[in-house]
C-alpha cells in the first residue's frame, strides 16, 4: 500500500503538493538540516502531524516541545527523569503494544539527555522480533546524540548515545525503525549516522563548511550551494527516493498544534515609574531559612596494619586457649629482647645473602624484611622504615656483635647520622674496618654497600665525604689507600682499591660449561 504524506507545497514553477511516500520513507530514512530558526521543528511536527493515522511514532524531544501532540494524537508523553533499565523496558512495551510516544528529556543535563535518549532507543532496537512493527522514529536535534567529536560529556555518555543512534540508521530498517533525524549543523552530526540517510530536506544555512556538505549531500555544484544562503523560513531543497528525484524546493504547510516554547516576539515594556522600579529592584531581600547544620561524625581511625594484627594474635593466644596470663618477669622481658634482636640479624643476614640484594631499593628490601618476620613468626611490632634503614646499614657494614665495642661503635652510627642516608652504610663499612685494624675496603666493596656496581661512584662518594672532614685519605708507599676517620680517632690498614672479585651465588653450575 502506497500512501502519500502532504508536507506542504513545491515551490518549483508548476509543481502541486509536495507528498512523501511513506512506505519508501520507512525504508530509506530522512535527514533534516538547517540553522535555528529555519523551521526544522516545524517540518518534523508537519510531518508526524501528517502521519500519525499512518504508523506509529517515537520522538526524541530534548526540549519537550512535541509534548503537544498528547492533545490532539493521543502520543504517550514518557518523562525520561527515571533509571535507564526502566527506560529500556518502556520502549520494550511501546514496542509490544505498538502506541506512539513523546520522549520527553526536558530538565536533564547534557549527559542525562544522552544516556536516557541511549537507553531508550536501545530498548527499542533490542525488543523481540515478534514485535519489530514500523515505527518512525524522529530524533531532534541530532547532533546532541551523535556528536562528531567529543564535547564537555564523558567518554562513555557518548560513546553510548552514539552507538544507539547508529544502530538507528544503520541497523533499524530490518526491526521496523525508520531513523528521521534534523540537526542544525551538518559539520556537527557524526557522518556515519548521516550516511545512512536516503533522503534529504535542507533548509538555511550560512557557513561554508555546512553549505558544501549539503550541496554534496544533493549533489550540487558549489555555486548552486550559495541558495542555501537565501532560504526562507520554513522552506527547504528536498531530495531522495521518497521525496524526488531531483533537488527541488518545498514550502511547508501548516501545524495544527504549536509548540510550547515559540520565537521570541517584540513586546512593549511595562510602563513602571523610575522610582517603583527601583524598589521593585533593590528592595531588601527576605533572610534565607537558617538550615539545621547537617552533623558531622569523626572520621574512622585508619584500620590497623597487618603487622598489628598479627603482634595482636601473638599476644592473645595464650588467653584464647585457656591459659592463665602471668605477667613476664624482667629477666623474661629482657631474653625476649634479646631473642628478638637475634632473629632480626639473623633475617638481615639471611636477606643480604642473596647477591642481588645490595642492589635492589630500600623499599624492595624492607617488603621482602617484612615478609620474612611473618614467616619466622618474630613476636613484636615490625620495625619502622627508619629503624629498618639503620639495621640495613649496620648489616651492609659486616658489624658482628661483639667484634667492636658498644660505646665505639654507638659514636660512630652518631657520626654517621650526619650523612645522607644512602652514605652512612659507606661510613660504617670504613669505621667497622678502621676499629678491627682491616685493610680498608676496596671500590668494589664500597660501592656494593650503597647499592651500586660502580667502582667510579664509590670513589665519589669516599671524596664526598673527605671533602665534609667526615674522613681523610692518604696512601702509602705502595699506593694501597689508607682511610682515617679523625671524629672516631681510628684508621684503617692499607688497602687495594682495585682489590674486588663480585660474589658468586654458590650452588647450581653451568649447564653449558665445557665437559
Amino acid at each position: 500500500m502506497t500512501v502519500g504524506i502532504d508536507i506542504g507545497e513545491n515551490a518549483a514553477p508548476g509543481g502541486g503538493r509536495m507528498l512523501v511516500d511513506l512506505e519508501e520513507l520507512l525504508a530509506t530514512r530522512l535527514l533534516v538540516q538547517g540553522n535555528s530558526g529555519s523551521g526544522k521543528s516545524h517540518l518534523l511536527r508537519r510531518l508526524l502531524e501528517q502521519s500519525a493515522p499512518w504508523v506509529q511514532q517515537c520522538v526524541i524531544d530534548p526540549e519537550g516541545d512535541f509534548v503537544t501532540l498528547a492533545e490532539k494524537y493521543g502520543h504517550v508523553v514518557v518523562e525520561a527523569d527515571r533509571s535507564e533499565a526502566d527506560l529500556v523496558r518502556v520502549a520494550g512495551r511501546v514496542r509490544q503494544h505498538r502506541v506512539s510516544v513523546v520522549v520527553s528529556l526536558e530538565g536533564l543535563d547534557a549527559e542525562q539527555q544522552m544516556r536516557a535518549a541511549a537507553a531508550f532507543l536501545g530498548g527499542l532496537f533490542d525488543a523481540d522480533r515478534d514485535h519489530w512493527y514500523p515505527m518512525l522514529v524522529v530524533v531532534d536535534e541530532a547532533q546532541l546524540f551523535a556528536p562528531m567529536a567529543a564535547g564537555e560529556v564523558s567518554d562513555d555518555a557518548r560513546k553510548l548515545s552514539l552507538g544507539a543512534m547508529t544502530n538507528l540508521m544503520c541497523r533499524g530498517r530490518k526491526r521496523g525503525l525508520a531513523g528521521v533525524i534534523a540537526t542544525q549543523r551538518l559539520a556537527k552530526l557524526a557522518k556515519n549516522v548521516a550516511a545512512e540517510a536516503s533522503n534529504f530536506l535542507m533548509g538555511r544555512t550560512f557557513l561554508d563548511i555546512d553549505m558544501a556538505r549539503a550541496a554534496d549531500l544533493l549533489g550540487m555544484d558549489r555555486r548552486q550551494a550559495e541558495s542555501f544562503r537565501d532560504l526562507a523560513r520554513g522552506h527547504f531543497v528536498a531530495l531522495g527516493p521518497a521525496l524526488s528525484r531531483r533537488p527541488v524546493p518545498v514550502r511547508i504547510g501548516t501545524v495544527e498544534t504549536a509548540a510550547r516554547s515559540t520565537s521570541p516576539k517584540l513586546m512593549p515594556l511595562p510602563e513602571t515609574p523610575a522610582e517603583a522600579a527601583r524598589d521593585l529592584i533593590l528592595a531588601p531581600l527576605e533572610p534565607e531559612p537558617m538550615r539545621p547544620r547537617p552533623e558531622r561524625r569523626p572520621a574512622p581511625p585508619p584500620p590497623p596494619s597487618t603487622n598489628d594484627l598479627l603482634a595482636e594474635l601473638v599476644r592473645a593466644r595464650p588467653a584464647a586457649s585457656g591459659e592463665t596470663a602471668t605477667p613476664p618477669s624482667a629477666e623474661e622481658l629482657a631474653h625476649a629482647a634479646q631473642a628478638r634482636a637475634a632473629a632480626i640479624d639473623e633475617i638481615l643476614r639471611d636477606l643480604l645473602a642473596d647477591p642481588d640484594a645490595a642492589f635492589r631499593s630500600v623499599a624492595v628490601l624492607y617488603q621482602d624484611f617484612l615478609v620474612r618476620l611473618r614467616i619466622k613468626r618474630v613476636p613484636g611490632d615490625a620495625p619502622t622504615l627508619a629503624a629498618f634503614k639503620k639495621r640495613l646499614s649496620v648489616a651492609r657494614a659486616g658489624v658482628e656483635a661483639g667484634t667492636i665495642p658498644e660505646e665505639s661503635w654507638a659514636r660512630a652510627e652518631s657520626a654517621a647520622a650526619d650523612l645522607p642516608e644512602d652514605i652512612q652504610g659507606v661510613y660504617l663499612l670504613l669505621a667497622r674496618a678502621a676499629f678491627e685494624g682491616a685493610p680498608c675496603p676496596p671500590d668494589g666493596e664500597i660501592a656494593r654497600a650503597c647499592g651500586s656496581r660502580s667502582p667510579g661512584r664509590a670513589r665519589r662518594l669516599v671524596q664526598y665525604m673527605e671533602s665534609r672532614g667526615h674522613v681523610v685519605t692518604r696512601a702509602d708507599l705502595r699506593g694501597q689507600r689508607i682511610v682515617a676517620l679523625p671524629d672516631l680517632g681510628v684508621e684503617t690498614a692499607p688497602g687495594d682499591p682495585a682489590a674486588w672479585e663480585e660474589p658468586q651465588e654458590s650452588g647450581g653450575s653451568d649447564l653449558f660449561a665445557a665437559g
